[in-house]
């Protein structure tokens, strides 16, 4: 029906747009994985959610090391998040 080529118009062009914002997402971690890279860590993309927070795995020497979650909030989301302002937060998971 009508009513459903709509429903399918609108949700391919949400997988569209979130595919655009996951391009940029890692466009910017693209930025700081050299230096993620250089302490002999790095960062991937898990997630983005609907609600356009980006679920990202530590890797390497970030995992679990005691300055990740401070490098993730001052560093990869600070960075994420100016070069993609619809992104609302980074998280490790």
């Amino acid at each position: 029906s009508y009513c459903n080529i709509i429903s399918m118009t609108e949700k391919f062009i949400d997988i569209m747009e979130k595919n655009e914002i996951l391009k940029k997402v890692e466009a910017a971690l693209e930025g700081i994985r050299p230096y993620l890279q250089a302490d002999g860590g790095d960062i991937n993309i898990v997630e983005l959610t609907d609600d356009m927070v980006v679920k990202v795995q530590l890797t390497g020497a970030c995992d679990g090391c005691p300055m990740s979650m401070q490098t993730l909030k001052n560093g990869v989301e600070m960075v994420v998040k100016n070069n993609v302002p619809v992104i609302k937060e980074v998280v490790a998971v």
